[in-house]
């Protein structure tokens, strides 16, 4: 672990942990609010299930037996690189003018300003808590390790540490008003041709496709008091991916900014991460995009429509981490259309 590494371990360690529950107000959780939906998750998708992990990196705010979430041998078919190419093509016979039916292939982050449209500190619109876990009016400026402001780190490098907080600001406008309505577009993708399928793996069999597979897992960040997202990959050989190579099923506008290498908290060995730091903005968005819609489906009032149960949170979040990394095909899938209720 870095210097940084470290020092981030340490800041989310001494940080209060979140007891108020802010999951419609500013897209965040609870630690209990995190058991909760995770627990929907495990009943809905069995492929998913909860992890007590190492017993010495266990955290004190979670149960013993829920420590993370985690689904194993996910497939990967092609790499993103293919999808792109899918995209450009079919823009290109569009001329470029029906970007909606592509964008479930890539729902890129629009910048919509310059640099002073950008927040200076992502993390100013966190609630700070005290030592009760209570949010306080007037929260001092926060302060963080001083990082080389033009550092990028490079598509083979190993960054252990995520690099600087501020580089996730890309994230910051996602915005997706159907989250929760494109499962049949993802149905119904192109498949690559087999050469691409094991993307530059040994040679295939040719009655059998081989993929690459993934254990993806869900742990939660006390700092940022949202899940975050760990990935590991295997080949069709059952061989570790390289850091170059798992960035290969990472949408090009993400990898190595906002998805980067780092050490799991529970598991050993480096994975790629999707950094949490605007996470709660964009669920914060996604679920005033749903309400908006519920209400404009139901003409009722804004007031008397029943907002989306934390229940529901990992569902929309792993919705939108597919988006990042669309190849890995884990489940997510639950019928939830215009009514958010269950």
């Amino acid at each position: 672990m870095t210097t940084m590494g470290y020092l981030r371990s340490v800041r989310e360690w001494a940080y209060p942990t979140r007891t108020s529950s802010a999951f419609l107000e500013k897209g965040v959780l609870t630690p209990e609010e995190y058991v909760q939906a995770g627990d929907e998750l495990c009943f809905r998708c069995p492929t998913w299930s909860w992890e007590s992990g190492d017993v010495s990196k266990q955290k004190s705010y979670l149960p013993p037996d829920k420590q993370y979430l985690i689904t194993r041998n996910v497939p990967c078919k092609t790499r993103v690189e293919d999808l792109e190419h899918e995209l450009a093509v079919l823009l290109n016979k569009n001329g470029g003018g029906d970007e909606e039916d592509a964008e479930w292939l890539m729902s890129t982050i629009l910048q919509q300003g310059g640099p002073a449209d950008q927040p200076e500190n992502v993390e100013d619109d966190f609630d700070i808590l005290d030592e009760t876990g209570e949010v306080v009016d007037n929260p001092p400026a926060a302060t963080t390790p001083a990082v080389e402001p033009d550092t990028k780190p490079s598509a083979s490098a190993m960054d252990t540490d995520g690099g600087d907080d501020d580089g996730y600001a890309d994230m910051a406008d996602f915005e997706d008003d159907n989250v929760l309505m494109d499962d049949d577009n993802v149905a119904a993708a192109p498949t690559a041709a087999s050469s691409s399928a094991s993307g530059g793996d040994d040679n295939q069999n040719d009655n059998t496709l081989q993929v690459r597979t993934y254990d993806l897992s869900i742990t939660y960040d006390k700092y940022y008091q949202t899940p975050r997202v760990w990935m590991v990959g295997a080949s069709a050989q059952g061989q570790p991916l390289s850091a170059v190579e798992m960035m290969q099923d990472v949408m090009t506008d993400y990898a190595n900014k906002t998805v980067t290498i780092e050490y799991h908290p529970h598991v050993a060995g480096p994975h790629a991460s999707i950094h949490p730091c605007q996470h709660g903005k964009v669920m914060k968005r996604i679920v005033q995009n749903l309400i908006k819609n519920n209400n404009n489906s139901t003409g009722q009032p804004e007031e008397d429509s029943d907002p989306p149960t934390v229940e529901l949170y990992l569902f929309i979040f792993l919705k939108f981490v597919n988006s990042i990394i669309p190849t890995i095909n884990y489940d997510f899938t639950m019928d939830v259309m215009a009514s958010t209720q269950k």
